[in-house]
């Protein structure tokens, strides 16, 4: 479920520096967060167990004072005393606690939390995996509910553990693995809890063993740690009898024991054992408890609105009151219902169908679901990136309209990373009116890299020149195929294979020569109507739109007096103007123009909304003015009658 290779970094400077005999002489089995994972002993950076369990054994079993995780780094008390590093080791730079807090807040969504989570279960199909499962129980100690995460992957060892307790360190550079920057387990876990214990089991090199460890944020605060540490305990479980794996001193082991019974959810080692009876010979298992709430004093995950899913909750949800049909239409779609339930989330998350693997929510495995499979009118568009320096990999894009359409104003591209969803429903198209509704993509961008917390992409220029093509592809889709639903057709030439000349003409001095308007017309003060006319090869559109404050909610004004902006030139020029451009070509440049006035109606918008607001300020003005002059002549009044 973590994998063995999800981690990485060091901040401490130990393993470089450190002379040979200085590397054997740290003897505890706490083990430091940003510890040296390629020591020799597979176990890095330690610190005095015994002393920590000495501290911790004076403070009582409880929670952090505040479960809200957005306010859950606030108030943190940094120590004027730092620790003393442990005898035999160099200094090196500290994580502090607070850092697992602040690392996390890159989550705004708790289900990209737990997305991440699952991928580390994806990767281990390699190792074997046949299903992860993710379910809620409730912990013994306090009743309380706390998320299940377990796989049946290849598990982790001793010192695979202590990589993945690690900052950044990861070895998955492969083409199939998801994971790659090492940091997700961390995000993730202390994203959904304060804390989580892992229980991993493996066999590597003839050796089976099982381990356990803590990442409890409420222990690092509740002692007052000025450095990430975590207890841990392993066990070899390859002969007849279980044997402790002990690294310094049974006293060491012991007080790691110690640690983990007081701050974890299990209060003996039988219980804290019995968590390895159903993970099988090789598998992991994450608990994490002591869940976040909201600012309502309410648990963020909701597991009681469905047995057979986990929820999170929907604010814009009316109590009681009746919602118009169109907006309960759009909310049963699961472009809507993927941000608020896990399992239609989880239906998504992965484009390609597992062959032999489950994703299992609440003992209920997960259908998985392409919205390309129910497209229709579907086409497949072949787009091939490039750049300065280098051509990337062709990818597919599969467009076509939604099943719903047009009743439902879906729109959007899903587009997946190495067969993971990064950006569902990514509307790349200017909203405010039909154009697009109910076309909807789906892509592989491995080409591009996405965000850490794998919710969006970079912004480099390949997103960008992405973005443009799909709007591009949206724009000539619903053109060719808008007729389907009533409306008006985008007119393509009847013959495609047919070439017109256009050759490059240089640009004329003034090519705008309106005919002037009638002095009568102008003293009317009628509005300028702007024809635009779309060529394509022998058809012709023309769309007159009015000057947006010369608009009403009737229509046009009347006495109005067509100005033509870019007069068509004549038959014989046209002619010559078009050789050489094939009906493609034309095709085009038309979409760019189209897409132009899109963007010039969008603009006229908003000037129009500037003119309606001056014109209020300016009758605002006017009142004022008049209030002021009445009282200006009742003063002059009253100084008269003195």
């Amino acid at each position: 479920l973590i994998g063995e290779d999800d981690c990485f970094i060091k901040l401490e400077f130990v393993s470089r520096f450190m002379p040979p005999m200085a590397k054997n002489a740290a003897v505890a089995d706490v083990v430091h967060l940003d510890s040296d994972s390629d020591s020799d002993d597979g176990v890095g950076g330690r610190e005095s167990a015994s002393t920590i369990a000495d501290a911790t054994t004076e403070a009582p079993r409880e929670t952090l004072e505040c479960r809200s995780f957005w306010k859950a780094g606030e108030n943190f008390v940094i120590p004027n005393v730092v620790t003393p590093t442990a005898s035999g080791m160099l200094e090196h730079a500290r994580v502090h606690p607070r850092f697992l807090h602040s690392n996390a807040t890159s989550h705004k969504w708790a289900f990209g939390a737990i997305a991440e989570l699952l991928d580390n279960a994806v990767d281990e199909i390699q190792n074997g995996a046949t299903f992860v499962k993710i379910d809620k129980i409730n912990i013994v100690k306090d009743n309380s509910p706390a998320l299940l995460f377990q796989d049946d992957g290849g598990g982790m060892d001793p010192a695979g553990l202590r990589k993945c307790m690690s900052l950044g360190y990861s070895s998955k550079k492969s083409n199939t693995t998801i994971g790659q920057y090492g940091n997700g387990f961390k995000t993730s876990t202390m994203r959904l809890g304060a804390d989580a214990i892992v229980f991993s089991r493996s066999t590597r090199g003839g050796t089976s063993t099982q381990s356990v460890g803590l990442l409890s944020y409420t222990f690092l605060r509740k002692t007052g740690q000025d450095d990430v540490i975590v207890p841990m305990i392993d066990i070899d479980i390859s002969k007849e009898s279980p044997q402790p794996i002990i690294y310094g001193s049974p006293e060491d082991w012991a007080a790691n024991l110690e640690i983990l019974l007081k701050w974890s959810p299990f209060s003996t080692e039988d219980e804290l054992l019995q968590q390895f009876e159903d993970v099988g010979t090789h598998g992991t298992k994450v608990i994490i408890y002591n869940l976040w709430l909201n600012d309502e004093g309410i648990y963020e995950l909701s597991f009681d609105d469905d047995d057979e899913d986990i929820r999170l909750r929907d604010e814009s949800v009316n109590d009681g009151k009746r919602l118009h049909h169109k907006l309960l239409e759009l909310r049963s779609h699961i472009s809507y219902h993927l941000r608020y339930s896990l399992r239609a989330y989880a239906s998504m998350l992965y484009l390609k169908k597992f062959k032999n693997f489950k994703i299992i929510i609440r003992g209920i495995p997960v259908e998985q679901f392409n919205i390309a499979d129910e497209f229709r009118f579907p086409e497949i568009i072949k787009y091939k990136p490039h750049t300065a320096t280098m051509e990337q990999a062709s990818t597919e894009i599969k467009v076509g309209f939604v099943k719903e359409a047009p009743k439902l104003a879906i729109c959007g591209f899903n587009v997946y990373h190495k067969n993971r969803l990064i950006r569902p429903f990514w509307k790349v198209t200017v909203g405010g009116d039909s154009t697009g509704h109910g076309v909807v993509g789906v892509l592989e961008a491995n080409f591009i890299e996405p965000a850490h917390d794998k919710q969006d992409f970079e912004r480099s220029s390949l997103f960008q020149r992405l973005e443009a093509r799909l709007k591009k592809i949206v724009y000539s889709y619903w053109y060719t195929h808008c007729h389907v639903f009533g409306y008006n057709t985008y007119q393509m030439p009847a013959d495609k294979s047919k070439k017109i000349a256009i050759p490059d003409q240089p640009p004329t001095v003034n090519t705008f020569n309106p005919s002037p308007l009638p002095s009568d017309k102008i003293s009317q003060g009628g509005p300028i109507i702007r024809e635009i006319n779309f060529s394509n090869a022998t058809s012709h559109r023309t769309v007159s739109v009015a000057a947006p404050h010369l608009r009403n909610s009737t229509g046009l004004r009347s006495n109005f007096q067509p100005v033509q902006l870019n007069p068509q030139p004549a038959a014989a020029d046209t002619g010559n103007n078009l050789v050489g451009k094939s009906a493609g070509e034309i095709s085009e440049e038309n979409l760019q123009l189209f897409m132009r006035c899109e963007e010039y109606i969008k603009k006229e918008n908003e000037i129009e909304q500037t003119v309606k607001s001056l014109e209020k300020e300016l009758e605002e003005a006017k009142s004022k003015c008049a209030q002021l002059a009445l009282l200006v002549d009742a003063k002059k009044k009253e100084m008269q009658q003195v």
